[in-house]
């Protein structure tokens, strides 16, 4: 009787049903094969500008397994649906439905745990969202819920415990992606380049830096304030440049990733719609005195509470600097022309070392060669300098 009730279900699926099916297949398909491509051609996505949350994750280490885009295992896996789809009629042979149907039901639960991994992921380690990302998840999502609601429903003609059993064989591949991901070290370097010419800044005695006045190595930093990635390397910098005893020093190059002042950004992000005065702020506490400078740039990186870092308000960082250099400095300093020069020298490396319409910061330059990292320790940071930059010295341990 248990048998006639699932055969009877199974001869009940409506065409309806698998159109919606292969139409989240298709637009998952569709989303993955996009994302596999922009991470391929080097292209940035619509919408996607230097700094954007979207930026943020695509560049990222965990959007890659072993270098290949976690975006092309994800396509490889709708197509593996969308063959799979075609024997789910109930014209298809008896065994042959029911193979399909486990097959399926084990994409779609890796497609789950998948998509509870990567947005784990964006949450708690890249501390952003992509659009285009959580598009591709939450349609996997909502396509699980169909395939497994189908399922119990006896269109599948499995019994549950099968049907859970397939799905949990699915979560298993996820979580086995998700280990290979954490064992497999990403690389800490996502992008790098080499301009037409020298991009270091002119003049390297007059401009704030990170290092012995003296050093023969000046490495140019990029950075915006309001950048969690910025803010993760900002405290690795002293280690580094205790390890090259004084032969190195990095030169503090803010690069607003606004387009009010930055002319490369194509798109504004509202994360970054006070940065191009944050530069002037700092910038000003720099003229005014540069020793204040380091105790700002220390406050405007350093979190007070909480698990993770936020960026400062405008207000709160114009009273510090305020309260470092005083009013009246503040206000004559804050007029001085050299501010507004410096800001668009930075903003014309930015410029010259943009690849694909990608832009980005933090980014070391050094002569004509730059690099986008993320940098978890002071060991990521030393081997970009010396493998990718080619930046000469000897270092301490």
């Amino acid at each position: 009787m248990q048998s006639n009730k699932i055969n009877e279900h199974a001869s009940d699926l409506r065409p309806s049903w698998r159109w919606l099916m292969t139409a989240l297949i298709v637009l998952g398909l569709v989303l993955s094969l996009i994302l596999s491509w922009r991470h391929m051609a080097g292209r940035s996505m619509l919408g996607c500008g230097g700094g954007s949350s979207c930026e943020q994750v695509l560049n990222s280490r965990w959007s890659t397994l072993a270098g290949v885009p976690v975006s092309g295992l994800a396509a490889g896996a709708y197509l593996a649906m969308l063959v799979t789809s075609f024997f789910l009629a109930t014209t298809t042979e008896s065994s042959l439905r029911h193979l399909a149907w486990q097959v399926m039901l084990v994409l779609v639960g890796a497609t789950v745990g998948s998509a509870l991994w990567f947005a784990f992921v964006q949450k708690q380690w890249i501390g952003a969202f992509c659009p285009y990302c959580m598009a591709a998840h939450g349609t996997g999502l909502v396509l699980a819920t169909l395939v497994m609601g189908l399922a119990v429903r006896g269109y599948a003609g499995l019994r549950l415990r099968q049907i859970m059993g397939m799905s949990w064989v699915g979560v298993a591949l996820a979580g086995i992606l998700a280990l290979g991901q954490i064992l497999i070290t990403p690389p800490a370097l996502y992008l790098d380049g080499d301009a037409q010419e020298s991009v270091a800044v002119a003049d390297n005695d007059a401009v704030p830096f990170i290092g012995p006045a003296d050093a023969n190595i000046m490495v140019t930093l990029l950075f915006d304030y309001q950048c969690p990635h910025c803010q993760q390397m900002h405290f690795m910098l002293h280690e580094v440049v205790r390890r090259y005893q004084g032969a190195l020093a990095f030169v503090l190059c803010p690069s607003p990733l606004n387009g009010e002042c930055n002319p490369y950004i194509p798109k504004d992000v509202d994360q970054y719609q006070d940065s191009c005065e944050m530069v002037r702020i700092g910038l000003t506490v720099w003229r005014a005195n540069p020793e204040a400078f380091e105790e700002f740039e220390l406050f405007m990186f350093t979190y007070d509470s909480g698990d993770r870092w936020q960026p400062r308000t405008l207000e709160v960082a114009q009273a510090r600097a305020i309260e470092l250099i005083g009013q009246e400095a503040f206000d004559r300093y804050g007029a001085d022309p050299w501010i507004e020069t410096y800001m668009h020298r930075c903003i014309e490396i930015y410029g010259k070392t943009i690849q694909g319409g990608q832009g980005g910061v933090p980014k070391l330059v050094y002569d004509t060669r730059w690099v986008i990292p993320e940098v978890y320790s002071a060991d990521d940071l030393v081997a970009i300098l010396q493998d990718s930059l080619g930046v000469p010295g000897s270092l301490t341990p």
